[in-house]
């Protein structure tokens, strides 16, 4: 259950969720209807067969938004509609006109519903009680918005807020890789990305590459800027930081993992509190490092 990306928001420290179960317990996932695309509401984080829908280690606490959606490509609605726009035109004689070929269209999309196939999706979260940040289990910005969505919807407030950094993480991300002395505890990883500073300037990939190479310093020299960087923090956690503040690419490395593997668990449950107790902790340092090198900005209480 290791999140591999990191989407975060952050929120005051005074709010509370003291009756956050049950909240979330009247937002549960409902079955998505025969003629809905989708569903969305809160499932057990440990999974199906466990009733809880929060799960809380120290002052940690994950939750799983879980969705349905039904499959219905558009090439089969496009194929079903083109043969009965050919039958009624055929018929008529004459050309559907564009508002007849929309509510044919509609019509089609609400009769094939009820027979498409239903893919459930999750989301993770997870909300850290003493940093004030929820970290949710994206790389999309929308996608973790729709999370702090539900997540407002079931609380009635929820103000939370995209990160602000009082530096441009874009010139903290370049100035590592240039040779900037790092954070304690964190290294450069083998990726990066590199963009001109015009518009639609050029940019650069490199993966599996010494990033202290010259030809990573060459781009830099001729003015390139770092918008993506691969980092490791104390050998536990690798991640690749972008100058949008996400993190992708998460990784739990060797030494952050090696007590698990260590250790005997009767069930999945346990082994799953194991996993979000050790991601919790790392995650919580990766977490002070960003936020005393990006200078992030405190919420407002």
């Amino acid at each position: 259950m290791f999140f591999k990306n990191l989407c975060f928001f952050r929120f005051p420290t005074s709010l509370t969720f003291d009756d956050l179960e049950e909240r979330l317990a009247e937002h549960q996932l409902k079955p998505v209807g025969p003629t809905e695309l989708s569903s969305r509401g809160f499932v057990p984080p440990l999974g199906r067969d466990a009733s809880a829908l929060t799960h809380k280690v120290d002052r940690c606490i994950w939750i799983t938004v879980g969705g349905e959606e039904r499959l219905l490509p558009s090439v089969v609605v496009n194929d079903t509609l083109q043969k009965k726009l050919d039958e009624l035109e055929e018929a008529q004689g004459r050309r559907l006109g564009g508002r007849a070929r929309k509510k044919l269209k509609d019509e089609i999309v609400f009769d094939l519903l009820p027979r498409a196939f239903v893919r459930p999706v999750r989301t993770d979260a997870y909300l850290d009680l003493e940093h004030g940040f929820i970290a949710i289990d994206t790389s999309s910005r929308k996608q973790a918005e729709n999370v702090a969505s539900q997540l407002r919807e079931a609380l009635g407030s929820f103000p939370a807020l995209p990160l602000n950094a009082e530096v441009a993480p874009r010139n903290v991300l370049t100035a590592w890789l240039a040779g900037e002395a790092l954070p304690e505890g964190l290294a450069l990883g083998d990726e990066c990305e590199l963009k001109d500073a015009a518009d639609k300037g050029a940019v650069v990939k490199c993966t599996r590459q010494e990033l202290d190479a010259d030809e990573v310093t060459k781009h830099l020299e001729v003015g390139k800027q770092c918008t993506r960087l691969a980092l490791t923090l104390d050998d536990h956690v690798g991640f690749v930081l972008g100058e949008d503040i996400i993190v992708r690419k998460l990784k739990f490395l060797d030494g952050a993992v090696e007590s698990l593997e260590n250790t005997e668990r009767d069930d999945l449950h346990a082994e799953l509190d194991a996993r979000f107790a050790l991601m919790s902790g790392e995650l919580k340092s990766l977490w002070r490092t960003l936020e005393t090198a990006l200078k992030l900005s405190k919420a407002e209480a």
